[in-house]
């Protein structure tokens, strides 16, 4: 097993963090990582995400929901093939902080080809970083518009 994690700080509430993590619609217009996604953010929903590596290279997985709790947690998880050979579970946990939402996103992998998969795994930790940095820029300008 694996995980990896990157975490930032954002000037706005939980709710309305939560609100752009759980718009899958919108994801297209801001997410530099998992840029397109679709389906609805509820416990046991099957949802589909399409992860880009770089500007070519894209995955499309079918994880499904594990958690969805408003302003607290986002959680799903997904497979490579069938479970057991490369499993990811994905999540995005928001805490309230001094008036804004430390946001933390991480991934815990499991499987046989989890010994195989580093420097994939590593990459990705980037990857985690920039969407983080596109979730902020996207939360707190829309504050800013609705000010």
């Amino acid at each position: 097993m694996r995980t990896i994690s990157a975490d930032i700080v954002i000037e706005a509430t939980a709710d309305r963090v939560w609100e752009t993590l759980a718009d899958f619609s919108r994801y297209v217009e801001w997410n530099p990582f998992i840029r397109e996604a679709a389906g609805r953010a509820a416990p046991g929903e099957r949802i589909r995400v399409h992860v880009f590596r770089d500007e070519q290279t894209a995955n499309t997985f079918r994880p499904r929901i594990v958690v969805a709790a408003p302003g607290r947690e986002l959680r799903w998880l997904g497979h490579v093939l069938v479970p057991g050979v490369f499993d990811g579970e994905h999540s995005f946990e928001l805490t309230p902080v001094d008036g804004g939402t430390r946001v933390v996103q991480s991934e815990r992998f499991s499987g046989v080809l989890v010994p195989l998969m580093g420097k994939l795994i590593e990459d990705t930790v980037e990857r985690f970083h920039a969407l983080n940095r596109a979730l902020k820029q996207r939360v707190e300008a829309e504050a800013v518009l609705r000010a």
